[in-house]
């Protein structure tokens, strides 16, 4: 993670900086992918106050926007505030990107159980599966790579398709450990 340090109205120490630069950039190990830090100091003087030095910090990657303000008698305790209330806020983050991935897996599929009666060999006990959409389309003459491509495009786990190179129909599916495998239909 890249991490800025710059200062308003006030110089920032290199010892400070360089705190700064290292517990920041440790944040980065609990969620990875975040791009850039930047750190700002500035001192207020407002004599009703002992906190009057504040420590602002924006975190930015992945599309996600952390961001906290804190202040502290002095530059060193607003960065351990800030690192404080940043890991939180990651550790929020974390978990609500976890769910969302968790979310968009796929379920186990359980064959809905229908009465005996409704069974087509009685005591058989067989599941019966019931079919809630039907769809009909066209099949295109392309190779394994651009169905794999179009499968990524439409987002999709699985594409159907005619293999260029065989004639036939196949189909390209994304594998639990994430490669695609290529079906081919004799």
């Amino acid at each position: 993670m890249e991490v800025s340090v710059s200062g308003r109205h006030t110089t920032v120490s290199e010892t400070l900086r360089s705190q700064a630069v290292d517990k920041i950039g440790r944040l980065d190990k609990y969620l990875g992918g975040m791009d850039r830090a930047e750190v700002h100091f500035w001192e207020e003087k407002n004599a009703r106050s002992d906190r009057r030095e504040f420590c602002e910090v924006t975190i930015e990657g992945h599309g996600h926007h952390i961001r906290c303000k804190v202040s502290a008698s002095d530059g060193f305790t607003a960065i351990d505030l800030a690192v404080d209330k940043l890991e939180r806020q990651i550790r929020k983050l974390k978990t609500k990107v976890e769910r969302r991935r968790r979310s968009r897996a796929r379920p186990d599929i359980e064959p809905e159980l229908v009465p005996e009666s409704l069974l087509a060999g009685g005591d058989d006990h067989e599941p019966v599966y019931k079919i809630v959409k039907t769809k009909r389309f066209d099949l295109t003459a392309m190779e394994a790579q651009e169905a794999a491509l179009q499968m990524d495009l439409l987002n999709h786990d699985f594409y159907v398709f005619t293999n260029a190179d065989t004639g036939k129909s196949a189909v390209v599916y994304r594998r639990d450990d994430g490669d695609i495998g290529l079906i081919d239909v004799d």
